[in-house]
C-alpha cells in the first residue's frame, strides 16, 4: 500500500514496487524541464563529475607544500594528475578519476587498489581560487585513519551514497575490497524522488490518459509532502547517522532507514548547539521550526538548493515584520548585526572553508553560557565582552525570565552528577520536548543508572517516538537483565526497524533471558541486527561493533578478528584496544592486554580508564607496586568511579597501608555516599580495626539502600 502521508497517492492501476527501477534524469526532463534546469544550477548536480577542463576547478599547473608534504598538480595527455604522499609514505603520481564537490571547495578522487576511491587532503578553495590543506598544521602519518589514503577519507564508505544516485557499495569482506556501482554519477532526480520507472509506466498508461490523473504517483518527496515525509527524503544525506537501509524510505519514520546521532556532548555542545558537523538533521529536528511543520523547502528551493529569498525577507515569510525592527533585535536595521541568522543560526566552519549554520534556530542564552560555558551568539560577535555582560543585556531588553527550553534540563542533566537524573527524567517524560532531546536524556540516564531512571526508561519503551524507544533500549544495557527483560520484549516486534535492532542487541547481552513467547521475534530481529552490523564492516567502528557482538556471544576468536580489523583501519581507535584487552584477559593473555593498554596510554595519556584497567591487570599479575601506581594515576586524572576507590582501597589494605586505604574509601564515599561496595568495604575495615561504632554507620547505609542483598547478611546481624 502506498502511503498518502509520504506524498504518494495510489492509482487504480497497481504496480509491483520490486520492479521499480531507476531511469535517469534525462527521462524526467521531458515533462519536468524547469526542474531539470534548476537542478543543473545546484550543488547536487555538481556533487561528482568526470574530470574535464570545464568540471575541474583547481589549477593543475602548480604545486602546494604544507606540513612537510609536497604536492604537485599537472595535466598529461588530457588527464589530470597529482603527485603526493601515498599510503607507503612516499610520493607517487596519481590520476584523478572524479571531481568531488564544487563550492566552497572541490576535492579529487583517486583510485587505489581494492576498488577504493580516496578523497585528496589538499583541496581547491573555490571561493579564493587557491589550494589549501583541510587539516592545517597537522602532520598526519601515512598510517593514520585521517591520511587521505586511509579509511576516514574513503569515498566508498564515507561519501559515496550521498553524492551519487542508487549507489551500491558492494563491499567484499574477505578481500576487503569494493566493486561500487551507481546508476547516475551525481545527486539526480531519483535520489530524492525514488526510482521512476513505475511513475513513467503510469503516466503512459490508459488510466492516466483517459482522465484519472492521480498526481505524483509512485514518487517520493513531491510538492504536497508534509515535513515528516520531506525529512525522510533529505535525512539520509543531511544527517550525522548510521545507515540501516539503502532503499528509498516509503514509511513515515526515518528510523526505518537510519540511526541519527544524539545531541549529546560528544558531537554537540551540552545544550544541543552544533559543534562537530551534523549535516542539519540533528539540529533541525530539535527546533521549533520543525515542530511547527516547517519543511526544508519552505526556505530552500529543492531543485537549485538555493534560498527562496535573501536576508531577513526569508524569515518574514512566516514571522511578523516586528521581528525585523530594533524593538526586537536592538541593532541598527539593515546591518549585518540585524540579520536574523546571526542571532538564531550561528555559523561554524568545517572542512577548512565550508561555513555551515546551526539549523536549531535557537534563541541566544548567554545566561546558560555563564553557568555551563556553552557558546552564544552575543559574545560570538562581541568577542571582547563577557557572557555575564551579554546575559545582563538580554535581561535588560527582555526581562529576567526566559521561555522554557529543553536545554534548561539537558544542560544540568549532561553533568552526570547526583542532581542530573531529576533533570533527565523531567526531560524524557515531557512529550512536548523534541524527540531527539528526550532520546539524549535517555542516553544520559543509561550513563548514571538509578532506580528512578530505570522506571522512566521502562515506561518510555512505549513512547510514540521511535528515536526515544530506540535510545531507551540502548540505555537499558547498563541495567540488570531481570529489570528489563519483560518490558523490552515487545520492542522485538516494533514497527520501526531501528527499534527492533536495538531490542535484539539488548537481548543479545542475555540470550537466556529471552521469554519463550518472544524467541521467534528475537531471531528475526537478531538477523536484522547482524545484517546491519555486517553492512558496516568496511568501516573501522563497524568492525568494533562486530567485535562487541561476538564478544557478547562468547566467541573470542571472532571478537579478536574484528577488533584487530578495526585497529588496522584506524590505529587510534582506543575503544577497540580496551575491548581487545578484555578478550586477551579472558584468555589469560595478560601480557598482550597490558601491551595494548600501554599503547592507549601513549595515544591518549589523559584517559583515566586506561590506568584503572592497567591497575587491575597488574594486580592479577601480582605486581602490586605497578597496580598501586596505576590506581593513583587514574585518580589523579579524575576517575570518580566507585569501583576505583573500592579496588584501590583493597589493594592498600593488602599492602598494609591502612591509613591511605581508609582515606581512599572515604574519598569515594564523599562522591558516592550510597555506593554499596564502598560502604561494605568500610564496614569490614572498621570491624577489623575494632571500631564498631564507625562500622555501624556504613552497615546502616547498606541496610537502607540494599536490604535484600544476601552478601550483607552477616553485617546486618550486627547491632
Amino acid at each position: 500500500m502506498l502511503l498518502e502521508s509520504c506524498g504518494m497517492f495510489e492509482p487504480k492501476q497497481k504496480m509491483d514496487e520490486s520492479e521499480n527501477t531507476y531511469v535517469g534524469p534525462e527521462k524526467c526532463a521531458s515533462c519536468h524541464n524547469q526542474q531539470q534546469l534548476d537542478w543543473k544550477q545546484s550543488d547536487h548536480f555538481k556533487a561528482m563529475e568526470l574530470p574535464t577542463d570545464s568540471t575541474v576547478l583547481g589549477d593543475f599547473n602548480t604545486g602546494f607544500k604544507a606540513d612537510g608534504i609536497e604536492t604537485n598538480f599537472y595535466k598529461k595527455n588530457g588527464k589530470f594528475y597529482t603527485n603526493t604522499e601515498g599510503e607507503d609514505g612516499k610520493n607517487h603520481d596519481f590520476e584523478v578519476k572524479y571531481t568531488f564537490g564544487y563550492y566552497p571547495l572541490q576535492q579529487y578522487l583517486i583510485e587505489l587498489p581494492g576498488g577504493r576511491l580516496q578523497a585528496t587532503r589538499v583541496s581547491w578553495d573555490s571561493k579564493q581560487n587557491k589550494w589549501f590543506n583541510q587539516y592545517p598544521n597537522q602532520k598526519i602519518h601515512f598510517n593514520d585513519w585521517l591520511h587521505w589514503t586511509g579509511n576516514g577519507q574513503n569515498w566508498n564508505t564515507m561519501c559515496a551514497s550521498c553524492h551519487s544516485t542508487n549507489l551500491k557499495k558492494n563491499y567484499d569482506f574477505v578481500g576487503d575490497s569494493y566493486a561500487t556501482t551507481f546508476d547516475h554519477i551525481n545527486v539526480s532526480c531519483e535520489s530524492c524522488h525514488g526510482p521512476g520507472s513505475n511513475h513513467i509506466k503510469y503516466i503512459e498508461s490508459e488510466e492516466y490518459k483517459t482522465g484519472n490523473k492521480t498526481p505524483h504517483s509512485y514518487l517520493l518527496a513531491t510538492t504536497d509532502t508534509n515535513n515528516i515525509s520531506q525529512i525522510n527524503s533529505c535525512a539520509p544525506c543531511h544527517s550525522r547517522s548510521s545507515s540501516i537501509s539503502s532503499e528509498p524510505n516509503r514509511t513515515n519514520d526515518f528510523m526505518n532507514q537510519l540511526i541519527p546521532d544524539l545531541i549529546s556532548n560528544e558531537n554537540y555542545f551540552a545544550d544541543g548547539q552544533f559543534k562537530n558537523e551534523d549535516y542539519e538533521l540533528g539540529s533541525f529536528t530539535q527546533s521549533k521550526m520543525f515542530h511547527n511543520n516547517v519543511r526544508c523547502s519552505n526556505c530552500h528551493n529543492p531543485h537549485t538548493g538555493k534560498l527562496v529569498k535573501a536576508g531577513n525577507a526569508l524569515c518574514l515569510n512566516c514571522h511578523a515584520p516586528t521581528y525585523n525592527t530594533e524593538a526586537h533585535h536592538f541593532h541598527k536595521v539593515e546591518t549585518e548585526a540585524s540579520q536574523c541568522i546571526n542571532c538564531h543560526m550561528t555559523a561554524r566552519t568545517y572542512m577548512g572553508n565550508d561555513v555551515r549554520r546551526d539549523h536549531s534556530f535557537r534563541v541566544p542564552r548567554p545566561d546558560q553560557s555563564v553557568n555551563y560555558a556553552t557558546p552564544n551568539a552575543c559574545t560570538g560577535c562581541h568577542k571582547t565582552e563577557s557572557n555575564t555582560w551579554a546575559a545582563n543585556k538580554i535581561n535588560g531588553w527582555y526581562g529576567p525570565k526566559r521561555k522554557p527550553h529543553f536545554s534548561d534540563e539537558l544542560l544540568p542533566g549532561s553533568l552526570l552528577n547526583q542532581e542530573s537524573d531529576a533533570h533527565l527524567i523531567k526531560l524524557l517524560s515531557d512529550t512536548s520536548y523534541p524527540a531527539i532531546a528526550r532520546a539524549t536524556a535517555a542516553f544520559y540516564l543509561g550513563e548514571i543508572p538509578s532506580e528512578n531512571g530505570l522506571k522512566i526508561l521502562l515506561k518510555s519503551l512505549s513512547d510514540s517516538k521511535s528515536q526515544v524507544r530506540y535510545q531507551c533500549l540502548k540505555a537499558l544495557e547498563n541495567f540488570a537483565t531481570v529489570e528489563w527483560k519483560d518490558a523490552a520484549k515487545a520492542c522485538l516486534s516494533d514497527p520501526v526497524k531501528a527499534v527492533r535492532i536495538a531490542a535484539a542487541d539488548l537481548f543479545h547481552l542475555a540470550p537466556n533471558a529471552i521469554p519463550e513467547d518472544a524467541k521467534s521475534a528475537y531471531e528475526k530481529a537478531n538477523l536484522e541486527n547482524l545484517s546491519f552490523l555486517k553492512s558496516q564492516a568496511d568501516f573501522s567502528t563497524g568492525n568494533t561493533m562486530l567485535g562487541d557482538y561476538y564478544l557478547q556471544n562468547g566467541d573470542a576468536q571472532n571478537a579478536v578478528l574484528f577488533y584487530q580489523r578495526s585497529l588496522k583501519k584506524d590505529s587510534l581507535l582506543n575503544y577497540s584496544r580496551f575491548n581487545l584487552a578484555t578478550v586477551y584477559n579472558s584468555q589469560g593473555k595478560n601480557k598482550e592486554a597490558i601491551k595494548l593498554l600501554q599503547e592507549v596510554a601513549i595515544i591518549d595519556p589523559k584517559n583515566s580508564r586506561t590506568y584503572y584497567n592497567l591497575a587491575l591487570l597488574y594486580y592479577e599479575e601480582k605486581n602490586s607496586l605497578e597496580a598501586q601506581k596505576c590506581f593513583a594515576k587514574s585518580m589523579q586524572l579524575g576517575n570518580k568511579q566507585p569501583e576505583l576507590f573500592y579496588n584501590y582501597g583493597l589493594l592498600l589494605q593488602q599492602m598494609d597501608n591502612k591509613n591511605d586505604a581508609e582515606k581512599t574509601y572515604l574519598k569515594g564515599l564523599s562522591i558516592h555516599p550510597n555506593a554499596g561496595n564502598l560502604n561494605y568495604a568500610l564496614a569490614y575495615f572498621y570491624l577489623q580495626q575494632g571500631s564498631l561504632e564507625k562500622a555501624k554507620k556504613h552497615i546502616a547505609s547498606l541496610r537502607q539502600n540494599d536490604p535484600n542483598n544476601p552478601k550483607y547478611v552477616d553485617l546486618f546481624s550486627i547491632r
